[in-house]
């Protein structure tokens, strides 16, 4: 009897390891440290040591050097094998080609976790590529987290703890903004903003390749991670998009915001030249569709992203639009009364309360009004306290029940660096002053300097010291403003709106296994397949002669439609296959006849027969499309149909499942949804009607799973609460995909 055996697990099970988030904990919290191949001529080893003194690191540190016996006057030890005691991490600076030999004496060390920084794989080809297949190998066999390759690191701000070999800026503040990159050269700048602009970080990470650890496993870390309260994340690409979706849900449920920085256009979007799908939810419409689904806010650039993540990690929430606004500038309130309309936010006028108590504080010539330009308050009252009179002012606005938080820009008189004792001290009476009335103020009260400049040393020490947060100028302020009041709405919804039904499959054998597999269906293989589903189709009878046209156009009623059936002709018009608003049997005879002469003109077309169909009358014209992004799976695009598809390509767009409810969202956050309510003396639609039928189209897409490439109905025909389908187009990846 032969002794069995069993194939090693598959990569993939190893890798879904990392996912874990108490996996990666040792990782980004290590107590002891490995260099591997650093010196001290190495400019990466010496960032390295001072980074980890700058950052006050209390655990042990140990260079490893196969050529040398100290580094930085430390012992030095030939491998990891080596080591006395296993570290928790090591910061691998070895040459590409050393890398497996380190991996190796990782796993021999009992080392799990490793930063590998070298470049020269995946990222360069082929043949980078198969070195980097190697190497993901071993480290799964092993165990180990391996961050990158082609990785400068990550840094711990609360923990102390720095694995990053390029300068960390000193005096780095901790606090709840966790930051991600897909793009390690960005780290410097991202640092450095967070330094000028106070903003309190909790961990940073580089990817580099995501060989092992990938975006996903650090973002379940960090929803995990007790210091993290936002996390921002610069993505060139999201790998696994369902595992994406999940992290963020998980991440709203515990009042973490995820901010995300996504660049990159590809030409996949225009990947299906058969539909309209493939163009009007290409890759970026599908991935922003996906994340605003679950409530992941998306900017625009890292300055906009480090400033929400600051703003959404800094404890108030802002749960209404209607703010008060207070500055001392003219100029000022134009730009933020703009920029409040373009983010949505309101500019309620003040109670007459707080009119009556502020006109008499005000100077004469100054307009009480909202936003609200205090003028030459300062120069021309005193408090009798440390408190400023602008400050007084943007207390008494504070307290109006018009408002549900205030913008408050009274603190560009704050210097920049430390002046004499005594303007010191009374700048710093100032600030503690009006942090105290912060933190007694029934609403949130948010600072804002004019411009996106650096606080200065000075005025950013007064700030920490009473938690105030400067958003750094009005543009990426207010944009912050509006994301964070989005954001809390967005919870919100998401919180309150009990799950509805997973879309079900619908069987699709009955239109045969020999038909799934060959790609693009007839127009009367893709009715059936919704008619499974019960979408109300237009009434079509497929025909083989003249005379059964004549029947059944006599049968169905003039005004006739003829079309040609072919899996070969998906787009029938191209062809001279569609015939409109036929009156009677003779042009119906006639143009049956002209038909069959479009296999002479596409020989390679196979032509299953003619579709009898009655002409509908005017009403309102739907486009609805399913198509299978790569990253997120199969994904709903809703808009105007008909001849304004092309013309306004103005759809809604959300990864399935979909329950009717966001469906008749979907409608109603269309731009042309006057059309729908029955703008320009047209009827109205029913909503609930057409949710409910495009709902049952949906369920065909999920039925269909990885063999989806794109169905189409276009036009969806709707009149009052009557909907059908018209045209069907249906293309089936093979089986053996």
């Amino acid at each position: 009897m032969s002794a069995s055996t069993s194939s090693p697990p598959p990569l993939d099970e190893y890798l879904h390891a990392f996912a874990v988030p108490g996996r990666l904990s040792t990782l980004f919290n290590p107590q002891s440290l490995a260099i591997v191949g650093g010196s001290e001529k190495s400019f990466w080893a010496q960032n390295f040591f001072r980074n980890l003194e700058r950052q006050g690191f209390t655990g042990t540190v140990v260079p490893v050097h196969p050529s040398r016996t100290s580094v930085f006057g430390r012992t030095c030890y030939a491998s990891l094998r080596d080591l006395p005691n296993p570290v928790d991490l090591a910061y691998v600076l070895a040459p590409t080609e050393a890398v497996p030999q380190v991996l190796s004496d990782a796993e021999a060390g009992s080392v799990g976790n490793v930063v590998v920084v070298a470049a020269g794989f995946s990222e360069i080809g082929e043949h980078g590529a198969n070195l980097q297949a190697g190497i993901v190998e071993q480290a799964c066999r092993g165990g180990i987290a391996m961050l990158g390759p082609n990785c400068p690191g990550f840094l711990n701000i609360p923990g102390s703890v720095s694995a990053y070999g390029q300068e960390i800026p000193e005096g780095l503040k901790a606090g709840g903004v966790a930051v991600l990159l897909q793009s390690g050269a960005l780290t410097s700048g991202v640092l450095k903003f967070s330094l000028a602009h106070g903003i309190g970080l909790s961990t940073v990470v580089c990817m580099g390749n995501e060989a092992v650890v990938r975006s996903a496993d650090v973002l379940a870390h960090l929803v995990a991670d007790p210091s993290t309260r936002a996390i921002a994340m610069f993505l060139e690409e999201i790998r696994d998009g369902r595992s994406f979706l999940r992290l963020a849900e998980q991440a709203i449920a515990a009042g973490k915001a995820v901010i995300v920085l996504k660049v990159g256009r590809t030409l996949a979007g225009q990947r299906s030249a058969l539909a309209h799908t493939g163009a009007l939810a290409g890759d970026a419409a599908v991935t922003e569709a996906a994340l605003r689904q679950v409530g992941v806010v998306m900017v625009r650039s890292l300055e906009e992203m480090l400033l929400t993540a600051a703003l959404l990690a800094s404890g108030p929430r802002l749960t209404g639009r209607r703010m008060g606004v207070v500055t001392s500038s003219g100029g000022s309130c134009d730009i933020i009364a703009d920029r409040a309309s373009d983010e949505g936010l309101e500019l309620p006028p003040l109670s007459e309360e707080t009119a009556t108590k502020i006109r008499d504080y005000l100077p004469s010539f100054a307009t009480v009004q909202n936003p609200l330009d205090t003028a030459a308050v300062d120069t021309m009252q005193t408090t009798g306290t440390a408190a400023s009179p602008m400050d007084v002012v943007a207390e008494i606005v504070s307290q109006d029940p018009n408002f549900d938080f205030i913008l408050y820009m009274g603190f560009n008189m704050v210097p920049f660096s430390e002046p004499s004792a005594s303007e010191a001290a009374t700048v710093a009476a100032r600030i503690d002053l009006f942090g105290e009335t912060i933190k007694k103020s029934p609403v949130p009260i948010l600072g804002m300097s004019q411009t996106c400049m650096d606080a200065g040393p000075f005025a950013r020490q007064l700030y920490d010291s009473n938690d105030i947060l400067l958003l750094g100028g009005m543009e990426f302020g207010l944009a912050a403003i509006g994301h964070a009041v989005r954001w809390d709405q967005a919870r919100t919804e998401l919180l309150s709106t009990s799950p509805g039904p997973e879309t079900p499959g619908v069987s699709v054998a009955s239109i045969g296994a020999q038909e799934l597999t060959c790609g693009i269906l007839s127009e009367a293989a893709g009715r059936q397949l919704l008619e499974h589903a019960g979408v109300p189709m237009v009434p079509a009878e497929l025909v083989q002669s003249a005379d059964d046209a004549v029947t059944a156009a006599e049968w169905l009623g003039y005004p006739a439609v003829l079309k040609i059936c072919s899996a070969q002709l998906p787009h029938k018009s191209d062809v001279g296959g569609v015939a409109l608003n036929l009156r009677d049997a003779g042009e119906v005879r006639a143009v049956f006849e002209r038909m069959q002469t479009i296999s002479q003109k596409v020989p390679e077309a196979v032509i299953d027969g003619v579709l009898v169909s009655p002409m509908r009358p005017s009403g309102t014209e739907l486009f609805v499309g399913l198509s299978r992004d790569a990253s997120f799976g199969p994904t709903l695009a809703l808009g105007l149909g008909g001849v304004w598809i092309e013309a306004l390509k103005d759809v809604a767009i959300r990864v399935l499942p979909v329950d009717r409810n966001q469906i008749v969202a979907m409608l109603r956050s269309l731009k042309g949804r006057t059309v729908l309510e029955g703008g320009r003396g047209g009827d109205p639609v029913d909503l609930e009607a057409v949710a409910d039928v495009v709902w049952r189209i949906a369920t065909v897409g999920a039925s269909l799973g990885s063999r989806l490439e794109s169905l189409e109905v276009n036009p969806l025909w709707c009149q009052g609460a009557t909907v059908e389908a018209m045209d069907v187009l249906v293309e089936i990846n093979p089986i053996s995909n």
